[in-house]
């Protein structure tokens, strides 16, 4: 898709707003700059990095579009190291629009999505790994998901990957050193700086691979399946985790009959939240299928909440629900803790965490959130600057080719293999953690990966 000419596109949402930013990228930003800025009585050259005050005028009739403020950004001192032009008008759908037409008049066209990352990318401003981080910015829900995106696109993922590299490449230039002189075997020294430089990589890829799981779920969130028969204070429950009145609470069983949905932050880890209807034998033909949903949502749920009536003994309809479980994630949830206890919990539920609460009083959702955040979360301390983690399938994927054949390098050497099969596996491991920062990313990926972005970013 790259090539040297000159794109542009409105970097801000469709709307009214205060301000509109057009974004041009490329060898012709002077020119349009100059042909399209009027400046009052001043003419010429703009400075690179200072922002100018102006009118925008239609190339074709010289009218003014619109009061601008505008800035050259010349290269490589700009987002894609290319010459940038940033047009600051009034926000506005119509008047974006008609200062982008004037742009592409001038001579750019207009960008694909994601272009702009696309080309800082090309031009080695920034790795595959930070590209990808900027959307998850932009997307991020919570506060350590924006921490955790924010980390990545400074390059600290990127610097735990450098250090993976520089070892296996420290290993192949050690094995390609015996392949230059066939006749000698790999000496006891040799081989031991190699196993060593192959081990610490492998130590640090698996230092990765051990914290996807969180990262993963603290970029995308988690789904939260509240679930229960009926009146044991399911919709309650998802009240007061939000804090708003958001489904109807009666004392009519069956109250709830269908999926209600709500994202909320607990924690900083982003959770989607369903509230079902309840689990229990009925005739009526809405509320059978009601419990239908219920029960074809629970496989897909990252998390399932047993909410339990604490002042009711367990029955038959808490029994159809706790079969619906089996090797399910879950945490049982004790409501009513207002209420006298005449639950006998079962064997098979003191294997789960447990949390007491009550939602008419408050008491407890402190610890079912902390119980909540804990499932995910393993006591790292995600709030830190330390923090670094996959949060991506691709990275980890490509992390797991890498370990196997390191795995195998390292068995290889045990066994006495030639250094010309160590060398294949040790550019094989290079080239699964290339695919990650994008060294060696296949230019099909690099398509699905910009198309995710936005046009004008």
């Amino acid at each position: 898709m790259y090539v040297e000419d000159t794109i542009a596109a409105i970097s801000t949402p469709v709307g009214e707003g205060g301000i509109g930013v057009i974004r041009v990228s490329g060898p012709d930003a002077p020119a349009i700059a100059r042909r399209l800025v009027r400046r009052g009585n001043v003419n010429g050259d703009f400075e690179s990095h200072r922002f100018y005050y102006g009118a925008v005028t239609d190339p074709d009739t010289t009218d003014t579009v619109d009061e601008v403020m505008v800035v050259l950004m010349g290269a490589p001192r700009s987002y894609t190291r290319e010459d940038v032009l940033e047009i600051q008008c009034h926000g506005g759908y119509l008047v974006t629009r008609r200062v982008l037409d004037a742009v592409l008049r001038c001579g750019a066209r207009l960008a694909e999505p994601g272009e702009f990352t696309r080309r800082a990318f090309l031009n080695g401003r920034i790795d595959l790994v930070q590209a990808e981080a900027v959307i998850d910015v932009i997307r991020s829900k919570t506060e350590a998901a924006l921490s955790l995106a924010q980390h990545q696109r400074e390059g600290r993922l990127s610097g735990r990957l450098d250090a993976v590299r520089d070892g296996l490449r420290h290993g192949l230039a050690l094995v390609e050193a015996f392949i230059d002189f066939p006749e000698e075997e790999i000496d006891p020294a040799s081989q031991g700086e190699i196993e060593e430089k192959t081990r610490e990589a492998l130590g640090r890829i698996d230092e990765l691979l051990d914290g996807f799981d969180e990262g993963r779920v603290l970029r995308e969130g988690v789904s939260v399946l509240i679930a229960g028969k009926p009146n044991v204070g399911k919709s309650s429950l998802l009240n007061t985790i939000l804090q708003e009145k958001r489904a109807i609470v009666t004392s009519v069983p069956g109250t709830t009959r269908d999926i209600i949905e709500e994202v909320v932050n607990v924690r900083g880890l982003p959770l989607r939240m369903l509230d079902t209807a309840g689990i229990r034998e009925t005739e009526d033909i809405v509320e059978q299928e009601g419990v239908r949903l219920t029960l074809e949502k629970i496989p897909q749920a990252d998390l399932i909440l047993f909410v339990l009536d604490g002042s009711r003994p367990f029955d038959g309809d808490d029994r159809m629900l706790l079969d619906a479980l089996v090797e399910k994630r879950v945490i049982v949830v004790l409501n009513k803790a207002d209420l006298p206890l005449r639950l006998d919990v079962p064997g098979e539920l003191g294997k789960l965490g447990i949390v007491s609460i009550s939602t008419a009083t408050g008491v407890g959702i402190d610890d079912l959130k902390g119980a909540i955040f804990d499932t995910f979360i393993h006591g790292r301390a995600i709030d830190s600057r330390e923090y670094v983690a996959l949060s991506q399938a691709r990275h980890r994927d490509a992390l797991a080719k890498a370990r196997e054949r390191i795995t195998a390098i390292i068995a290889n050497l045990a066994s006495g293999h030639p250094p010309e099969l160590l060398a294949v596996d040790l550019k094989d491991a290079l080239t699964a953690v290339g695919e990650v920062t994008g060294e060696t990313t296949p230019d099909d990926i690099l398509d699905m990966i910009f198309q995710r972005f936005c046009i004008g970013k």
